[in-house]
């Protein structure tokens, strides 16, 4: 396998920006879900599990590594005020570096009922991940087929097919070097549609759960840190 395309997600759930290389740190990516979306009435962080019209605004880091809100219409702010009128809600747009304690997310409590009881959870610590055990996340075509690979906001696109196999194993991918631990379990994010032409398609979640086991995609930790590029080779050893 050899990296296809690099993704960095500047805001939590919105879209990203693709990328030739890019350094990868403890925490991912560099710059990679560092700022998120917060209600200002209930505190939570805001997803697209809960709010889907994030999946059609991207985000931008700026070269002074502040980011900024791309907007259906083209409208590039990071003023709340512009936010919370497109959102129809109170927002703030924050960096991970300003957020410190819990951060709370919401899941629907049954992926067939969006409408119905929502569960909170909390994410990680720093950059606006999930969860702790990640920091990077790798799939490859060969497990796409004809997916969409933006369905899934992978960092890293693998030309080629294994990726499952590399779990429990240590790869290196350009200078950094990676600790694959775990599969990707999928939400009902994949099957939202988005910007740039993706339609809504719940058969998406309902494939992954028959035939891969609910996941797909691997998650990794960086044991060294390094810059990875469009072409680089995996390097299972």
């Amino acid at each position: 396998m050899e990296v296809l395309e690099v993704w960095r997600f500047p805001v939590k759930s919105l879209l990203g920006e693709r990328l030739e290389r890019a350094e990868l740190g403890p925490e991912g990516v560099a710059g990679d879900r560092g700022w998120a979306l917060f209600d200002v009435a209930t505190g939570f962080g805001l997803t697209a599990r809960r709010v889907p019209e994030l999946l059609f605004a991207a985000g931008r880091l700026l070269p002074d590594g502040t980011a900024e809100v791309v907007l259906p219409d083209g409208t590039a702010t990071a003023e709340d005020d512009v936010l919370s009128d497109w959102a129809g809600r109170r927002v703030t747009l924050r960096p991970a570096a300003e957020v410190h304690g819990d951060r709370r997310y919401e899941n629907p409590a049954d992926v067939d009922d969006e409408g119905g009881r929502w569960n909170p959870f909390s994410g990680a610590d720093g950059a606006f991940h999930d969860n702790a055990d990640a920091r990077v996340t790798c799939v490859s075509t060969g497990t796409l087929g004809g997916w969409d690979r933006r369905r899934f906001r992978a960092n890293l696109v693998l030309a080629g097919a294994g990726e499952d196999e590399l779990v429990g194993r240590r790869v290196q991918v350009g200078t950094a070097e990676l600790d694959v631990v775990r599969r990707v379990p999928r939400c009902v994010m994949t099957t939202r549609p988005q910007g740039g032409g993706i339609a809504r398609d719940t058969g998406v979640l309902k494939t992954i759960h028959r035939e891969r086991g609910g996941a797909l995609a691997v998650g990794a930790l960086i044991t060294r840190p390094g810059t990875v590029a469009v072409g680089d080779g995996v390097d299972a050893g």
